[in-house]
């Protein structure tokens, strides 16, 4: 039950390196299991979620160290595929580890996974993708168990352009017998980033970015050192918050084309921005204008995970905004909060109206998901007086140690417990 305490109102100022994408590093560490050798993992962010998934690698007889920013990992000892249900529930990512594991060993066993609750996620394209390479599935309750006694190419055609799914069909394909062609497929830069990881480690992937992905299965994979890009919903978190704070951020280690429609809509509003290779500042000098309208939808549209930061930033925005949610139906729940704070949004199924306040006003809210909880942060970083933010847990699966992170821009931000007593950020606290 710890929270975050922000006195807002002063505009966020300075340079700051963007971390590691989160996901783009938990399904390369699930992939990791097709290897039975050492590899090295670099510029992993230090987040509950990876910590969790570096537990599950542990559970299942790896060898798992973060140190630094770099993840250690030996997977020669690997002996089950059996994943705990307990480590399963904390986090949905871990079904990213259904396809490599069942190429391994032949058979998984995994539980419906945990997450953030915003709107319904099924995991059928996936089963479906692992089906069509061979797959049986056996499900009774929560529990699913796949087996193949061996997988072979074929062509998938994905109803949604599902990115867990697409990875997932990536990693169980790759190990498979022949062709496989993903139709549909996920366009995100993490899904580039896998096929770039599984290529180093030996695969014959290729079309990751565009919607058609083509793999040739390989019977090995060798070690091998990787990077992971830069974390584009991060650096589109501390964009926004300096927008709406009307401040002056320089971001570093950021990569501008994966967050082309964020820039877009950002300088149709009047903020400034300059990039030039993978530095880029942000300036943001009088209130914004309006955006018209916005639609959410996967890559390279405007990214879901940015809808509610966006939503703060337009309800300072001079004149009416409206944000429409096309990804996932839970995906408002951020908009009462904010309401407790002073803006003005009225919601009608799926699209938010967003009238622009002059100005927020600080209050206890609750952060209800990983991304509402940033929200709620850039909120209370541009209102008048104090802001507290609750449940803060479920945004520390997505941020490293956003307080840090935030203050080093100059931000009045602390972690207390419930009884005021400031805090370190837990991850400290871990190690």
């Amino acid at each position: 039950m710890e929270k975050l305490v922000i006195e807002g109102g002063k505009p966020l100022s300075g340079t700051i390196r963007i971390q590691g994408a989160k996901n783009a590093a938990l399904p390369i560490l699930a992939a990791s299991v097709l290897s039975d050798g050492n590899l090295i993992i670099e510029n992993v962010p230090d987040l509950l979620d990876i910590q969790v998934m570096l537990d599950i690698l542990t559970s299942l007889g790896s060898r798992a160290v973060l140190t630094g920013q770099k993840v250690h990992l030996d997977m020669s000892r690997l002996h089950s595929s059996h994943i705990p249900e307990e480590l399963m529930k904390q986090m949905r990512s871990s079904i990213f580890l259904m396809g490599p594991l069942l190429a391994r060993f032949g058979s998984v066993t995994v539980y419906q996974p945990g997450g953030c609750a915003i709107g319904e996620r099924k995991i059928n394209l996936h089963l479906q993708g692992l089906e069509a390479l061979g797959a049986v599935i056996e499900e009774t309750g929560s529990t699913i168990v796949c087996r193949a006694e061996k997988l072979t190419g074929a062509d998938i055609v994905l109803d949604f352009p599902s990115v867990g799914a697409t990875e997932n069909i990536m990693m169980a394909a790759a190990a498979a017998v022949g062709r496989t062609t993903i139709h549909n497929a996920a366009r995100e830069p993490e899904i580039q980033d896998l096929q770039h990881f599984l290529n180093a480690m030996g695969a014959r992937i290729y079309g990751a970015g565009t919607d058609t992905i083509t793999i040739d299965g390989v019977s090995r994979f060798h070690p091998c050192v990787y990077r992971i890009i830069p974390d584009r919903i991060a650096a589109g978190t501390l964009m926004v918050a300096a927008a709406a704070t009307r401040g002056n951020v320089t971001l570093e280690q950021v990569n501008p084309q994966h967050l082309t429609s964020l820039i877009h809509v950002l300088k149709r509003a009047g903020v400034q921005i300059i990039s030039s290779g993978d530095i880029m500042n942000i300036q943001c000098h009088n209130r914004p204008r309006r955006v018209e309208r916005i639609v959410t939808s996967p890559y390279p549209a405007f990214p879901t995970d940015l809808q509610s930061l966006i939503m703060v930033f337009l309800s300072l925005a001079d004149g009416l905004s409206i944000v429409k949610e096309t990804v996932f139906e839970g995906r408002f729940k951020h908009v009462d909060e904010l309401g407790r704070m002073g803006a003005d949004i009225r919601v009608d199924m799926n699209a938010a109206y967003i009238k622009g306040v002059p100005r927020l006003y600080g209050a206890t809210v609750e952060a209800t998901d990983l991304r509402a909880g940033a929200a709620l942060v850039i909120a209370g970083l541009a209102a008048h007086g104090t802001t507290v933010v609750e449940q803060i847990h479920h945004i520390d699966r997505g941020y490293e140690q956003i307080e840090k992170m935030l203050t080093r821009l100059g931000a009045r931000i602390r972690r207390k417990s419930p009884e005021g007593e400031e805090l370190s950020s837990p991850l400290d606290r871990i190690g």
